[in-house]
């Protein structure tokens, strides 16, 4: 059974896995179609900042202001100048300073709120007031103690007031998901007439689902007659949405919007935002451009800034990104399944929908653990500069699955110690074949030693000052050789409780002095594959 390549209107289907340009063909090849370009309005300085501890202060906030200006959003929501002093001289610098995105500042539909984001902005290169108000029956009744017509006439009068200073006003009309559908057209005419060159449409308690959000999308550009196809404007008005995520499907919902006919999306970094969150800007941004041919839309976003624009967010707010996390989470580009790992050696689209250096990060990252196969041990071996036989790649493969079942990961420096340890340069006269030791406070340390010659296992015990010394005391008697142990040092190869440790000892016999090497997570058995490795040396040299 065949695929169509071009069967655009099925969501799981990825043609060729690349960024598709701002048009495509169509099927009869004699007509281009224009994708959309869908506007980011980042919320991050504003609703952002409403997570409780997540509090920026004036400084913070421009950092981030300049690092979404070099993301290239579209609009930034840099505040509520109303709220505080501090908040207003925040916003007034970001409108100073920032050039290139749009300047907004937040305002309730009450007169001084009005003149206070209005003042804030305006000596922006790009200014824009937002108004809201709630338009549900929920809100109208239970918070704003106001009628629907009391409701309509604040709306429109803000709306009015803000256009006399500023010629970019957005209105939201709050918990539009859950508002009376014939009121909230008529709210949204009214203020399309009042002069809002932005209508955004919030689903304010995250309660929309995404095929319900994306109808109403359709429903209001087929009802509101000054903002659908044909509507009589100098300048289209923008339909918006901002959505959050109480029920985990802002992005989703956002999505569906979008494809309905949106074409802004408000939205946060790393989807900060009250209670639950809101739209993550870098889901949205990253669905957009990797699915743009089933969305015909496209954004202006730098997305390789993304990972840096995630990072500054996180750290400066205090709150960490999840390894999870879609597009700029650590392990968003990593891979752990041997059969994964294989799939992404071979063919990186296999198990990749999005090239990391997309969002910012360098390459995908192969996770190396007890699930790996020889594949991935292999290739990141081989870029370690480690070219192993087969038989060389079973052993070292063997003991790498040792660690790693007694180890999370495995990191590059486990991997140098392993190879050096299990491919010594010279032949093994002795190996280590199992090692058993006790010691405490009250107890006199003993050791018992296996140490394999050929096919025999020769085994001794004895007791020494510690566990160390009495384990070398039991080599001494089954190798009969009389070595001067001159120097011991032990240190961690990785970074943890279960960090791999290397141990190197110097022996001294007839005036040579010989180096060996050992590895293991358990200290004692590292010291005597250390030790082994110098007398074998030693051996070897005679």
């Amino acid at each position: 059974m065949g695929l169509k390549a071009d069967s655009l209107n099925d969501p799981g289907d990825l043609p060729h896995l690349k960024n598709l340009p701002h048009t495509r063909n169509s099927e009869n090849q004699e007509e281009v179609k224009m994708a959309r370009k869908v506007f980011i309005f980042d919320t991050t300085l504003r609703d952002g900042e409403q997570v409780p501890g997540a509090s920026l202060n004036a400084a913070e906030k421009m950092e981030i202001a300049r690092q979404l200006a070099k993301l290239n959003v579209d609009v930034i929501e840099a505040g509520n100048p109303i709220s505080s002093l501090e908040d207003f001289e925040s916003v007034s610098s970001i409108a100073q300073e920032i050039k290139g995105p749009v300047i907004c500042a937040l305002a309730r539909c009450i007169e001084a709120d009005v003149d206070r984001a209005a003042e804030a902005v305006k000596d922006c290169e790009k200014p824009m007031v937002h108004v809201y108000i709630g338009v549900s029956g929920i809100h109208m009744k239970g918070q704003l103690r106001k009628t629907p017509e009391e409701v309509m006439k604040m709306a429109v009068s803000s709306v009015q007031q803000a256009k006399s200073m500023c010629h970019e006003v957005e209105f939201s009309p709050m918990d539009s998901a859950r508002a009376d559908r014939g009121y909230l057209y008529e709210v949204i005419e009214a203020t399309i007439e009042a002069g809002a060159t932005v209508i955004n449409i919030p689903d304010t308690v995250g309660y929309a689902i995404p095929e319900q959000f994306g109808q109403l999308i359709r429903d209001i550009r087929q009802n509101v007659p000054n903002i659908g196809v044909g509507a009589r404007h100098a300048v289209p008005v923008r339909l918006s949405v901002h959505c959050h995520d109480d029920l985990g499907m802002a992005t989703s919902n956002s999505l569906a919007a979008v494809k309905a006919g949106a074409t802004q999306i408000e939205c946060c970094i790393n989807g900060m935002g009250e209670r639950a969150g809101n739209t993550a800007l870098e889901e949205v941004v990253m669905a957009i451009k990797t699915r743009g041919d089933y969305l015909d839309a496209y954004t202006d976003i730098r997305t390789q800034e993304l990972i840096s624009t995630s990072r500054l967010v996180s750290r400066l707010t205090g709150f960490p990104v999840p390894p999870n996390k879609a597009i700029v989470g650590t392990n968003a580009f990593a891979h752990s399944s041997g059969v994964h790992q294989d799939g992404v050696l071979k063919e990186r689209t296999t198990y990749e929908i999005m090239n990391p250096q997309d969002v910012g990060v360098q390459a995908s990252e192969i996770i190396l653990t007890a699930r790996s196969g020889r594949h991935a041990l292999q290739h990141r071996l081989s870029e370690l500069g480690y070219e192993l036989s087969g038989d060389q790649l079973d052993r070292t493969y063997e003991r790498f699955l040792n660690v790693a079942d007694k180890k999370k990961q495995v990191f590059d420096e486990d991997l140098a110690a392993i190879v050096e340890d299990e491919l010594p340069s010279v032949p093994q006269t002795f190996s280590l074949d199992y090692i058993q030791v006790s010691s405490g406070t009250r107890f006199v340390p003993t050791a018992t030693i296996g140490l394999r010659k050929g096919d025999e296992v020769i085994q001794e015990a004895a007791y020494g000052d510690g566990p160390v010394d009495a384990a070398y005391k039991a080599i001494d008697k089954i190798t009969g050789v009389k070595v001067e142990l001159a120097d011991y040092s032990l240190n961690a190869a990785t970074k943890g409780k279960d960090a791999m440790g290397e141990v190197l000892v110097r022996i001294r016999d007839d005036g040579r002095t010989i180096i060996g090497r050992g590895a293991s997570t358990d200290i004692i058995e590292a010291s005597a594959k250390a030790y082994v490795n110098a007398i074998n040396k030693m051996l070897h040299g005679k």
